[in-house]
């Protein structure tokens, strides 16, 4: 987190507040950003996404809120498409919603029914898998809630970078997006956004803590509400070109220093979203190391690296941090290119 946040969160300790009200008027910052009508502020993304559908379940109807996570009626299916399901749609399941996944588009369709309390989508796919003709857009999403009466989530958690998905889902039609507070924002990782149609966030707000309801035990502090408002503010006014560059000079630097090790591939690559991390790969001829056994080696080393799909990603790593990372991956490499020849 930049230091400014830090320092909000620190004055924010030093007084009491009514939350009920902090709550409100963070929600209406945030609904100011995303151009929606109205926000909260929750406690990480997960937290986001269990309350959304746990106000699809139960809009704001004072017989249906203290029934989750059991509902007893029967419109409480999610559907989503095959290839939408992740692990955390589990917080789905945990407000008490049914989980429904089809194969294709047609079958997606036909799926919606008087029993669909929410239909979802997971953001990332846009690009992860940007060329499969199968996977349904968000727009495709949007387009068959809108034409049902269904509202639609979007799980957008790690999206940002880029900027422009803070607004982007709510343009096209969402009833909910969910971000994180903390990844590419940095405020503080137990933060998220839960931001959409009003009546929608008001039923959210009413499962949520200082209430005694389902999100009770998913508490936001004020310190870090305010941390997280820091933040979003500082987010928004950065010069993001210039932020991005900044990754990806060092990535350069990484795939520069990396070069030259037998057997090893540092690889300068643009990803989706639109900067660069740097790809490894090698030849197993040479460093006879599976993936697996590769990144338990650099978890186990010192310093302690944690390398995700075999990408180095640069992104709000330190100088300091950066060059000591590079260093142990080099030394890493050309110790096991020794050793395999």
């Amino acid at each position: 987190m930049p230091p400014e946040v830090m320092k909000a969160m620190l004055e924010a300790n030093e007084f009491f507040v009514d939350m009920h009200e902090l709550t409100r008027a963070a929600g209406r910052r945030v609904s100011e950003v995303m151009g929606t009508e109205d926000a909260l502020v929750t406690c990480g993304a997960f937290s986001a996404m269990i309350l959304g559908a746990a106000a699809c379940l139960t809009g704001t109807d004072p017989e249906k809120i203290p029934a989750l996570p059991h509902p007893n009626w029967p419109k409480r299916e999610y559907l989503t498409q095959k290839a939408h399901r992740f692990g955390y749609d589990r917080a789905y399941r945990a407000a008490g919603m049914t989980n429904v996944e089809v194969d294709t588009r047609e079958q997606f369709r036909n799926a919606v029914s008087e029993n669909t309390a929410m239909i979802g989508l997971l953001a990332r796919l846009e690009y992860e898998r940007q060329d499969d003709p199968e996977v349904m857009k968000p727009h495709e999403f949007i387009e068959i809630g809108r034409r049902a009466g269904v509202p639609v989530l979007v799980d957008a958690a790690s999206e940002l970078p880029p900027v422009r998905n803070l607004t982007r889902f709510s343009r096209m039609g969402a009833d909910l997006v969910v971000i994180s507070g903390g990844k590419g924002m940095r405020g503080p990782q137990s933060t998220g956004i839960l931001a959409g149609r009003a009546d929608l966030i008001e039923a959210a707000r009413i499962h949520a803590a200082p209430n005694g309801n389902l999100g009770r035990g998913m508490k936001v502090g004020k310190e870090e509400i305010m941390g997280f408002i820091v933040a979003l503010n500082r987010y928004v006014d950065l010069d993001h070109e210039a932020v991005q560059e900044e990754w990806n000079r060092k990535a350069r630097y990484v795939a520069e220093e990396l070069q030259n090790i037998e057997g090893l591939e540092a690889k300068y690559a643009m990803n989706g979203k639109g900067y660069a991390d740097v790809d490894l790969s090698w030849d197993e001829r040479v460093i006879p190391l599976t993936d697996e056994e590769v990144s338990e080696r650099l978890k186990n080393g010192n310093p302690r690296l944690i390398i995700y799909g075999n990408k180095v990603v640069t992104r709000c790593i330190r100088d300091d941090e950066l060059v000591a990372a590079t260093r142990r991956l080099a030394q890493f490499f050309r110790e096991e290119a020794g050793r395999g020849t």
